[in-house]
């Protein structure tokens, strides 16, 4: 019988998009479920360690709440996940202004990056595929862009992400996913959640988190079955997280090689993440917020979840000296994630 795929109407865009909401539910009855309004991740609902499901992704009941939304709630990021400094950059001694959504600087693509977009999509098999045109000059990037983003269920509750790309012009690409992970599938924060990177390194960023350039020992923000709350800064009354991307440990024979696990000691769940992108990049939540209640029955506050985007540097069509993510013309784009999900 194997895995069952369930499609809904979700309601529709201002334009009068139509979106879907996909189920995906393996034989033990977990499921994770995702829309075409930015390639999103809704929720995965898996056992805790009494077997009751909960759903460990925070994300809305409505499509309401994706329309509304500014923190990118387990979207798709695209053209380039993170930031490009001064919205701009030079491909092949041309310069290219991009849209500014982040102070002088381009965030996730941009006011118009791919988690706002409808996608088209088809099932195929245990697979929703979703399919997106990027045109030449989309939030200023070159080249047209067809992009596929493939979301896996399997049987022991993995949701692998896949993302196949080819663009007509060499353009800066790097896509992720932006879910945001909350083990103990409640309202709460993830303070108490131990988390382990696969990383003794990261880029170093300024307070704009712009990268400096230098790729440098990880110190302090080292996770090793750490709490987050051992690694929060209490700086004015006000909580600091880590913000922050890690380049993982084997970055130079990569194939889906383990980058992070997430545990949660109350409810025992886990969540592995492995990955073909040489680094991960940890953002503990600290700007959350929401117009809309989430499935938690609340609105989204700092810390609710934490997310583990595995992605290419930031900023790199800027600096030289960390490794490049231009998708030559012509070439394929192959990368994937997979969030596994487990019990101590």
């Amino acid at each position: 019988m194997g895995i069952r795929i369930e499609k809904n109407e979700w309601g529709k865009t201002g334009k009068g998009e139509q979106l879907y909401l996909f189920r995906l539910i393996n034989l033990s009855g977990a499921y994770a479920e995702v829309t075409n309004y930015g390639a999103s991740i809704v929720s995965a609902v898996v056992p805790d360690k009494n077997g009751s499901l909960g759903n460990v992704v925070l994300g809305f009941p409505s499509a309401q709440g994706y329309l509304d939304d500014n923190c990118y709630l387990g979207a798709t990021i695209g053209r380039y996940a993170n930031r490009i400094s001064h919205a701009a950059f030079k491909l092949n001694g041309k310069k290219y202004d991009l849209e500014a959504n982040d102070g002088v600087n381009s965030n996730h693509g941009g006011r118009h990056g791919f988690n706002t977009s409808v996608f088209g999509h088809k099932i195929t098999g245990n697979k929703v595929v979703f399919t997106l045109l990027s045109k030449d000059g989309d939030a200023g990037f070159p080249g047209n862009l067809e992009l596929k983003v493939i979301f896996e269920w399997t049987e022991d509750n993995q949701l692998v992400i896949y993302f196949d790309a080819v663009c007509d012009a060499d353009t800066p690409a790097n896509f992720t996913n932006h879910a945001y992970f909350n083990l103990a599938a409640a309202d709460q924060p993830v303070w108490d959640h131990r988390l382990s990177i696969s990383a003794a390194v990261l880029a170093e960023a300024g307070t704009d988190y712009i990268p400096t350039g230098r790729i440098v020992p990880a110190g302090k923000l080292v996770f090793n079955k750490h709490f987050i709350k051992e690694k929060l800064e209490n700086t004015d009354g006000n909580l600091i997280g880590v913000n922050s991307y890690y380049v993982l440990d084997d970055d130079l024979m990569r194939s889906d090689s383990f980058a992070a696990k997430l545990t949660d000691i109350q409810s025992g769940r886990t969540l592995t993440v492995a990955t073909s992108y040489p680094g991960i990049f940890l953002y503990t939540g600290d700007y959350l917020n929401s117009k809309h209640l989430t499935s938690y029955g609340a609105l989204c506050r700092p810390f609710g979840g934490l997310c583990l985007e595995c992605q290419h540097y930031p900023d790199s069509v800027n600096r030289p000296e960390f490794p490049q993510a231009v998708l030559s013309a012509g070439q394929s784009y192959n990368e994937h994630i997979t969030y596994k999900f487990g019990l101590l």
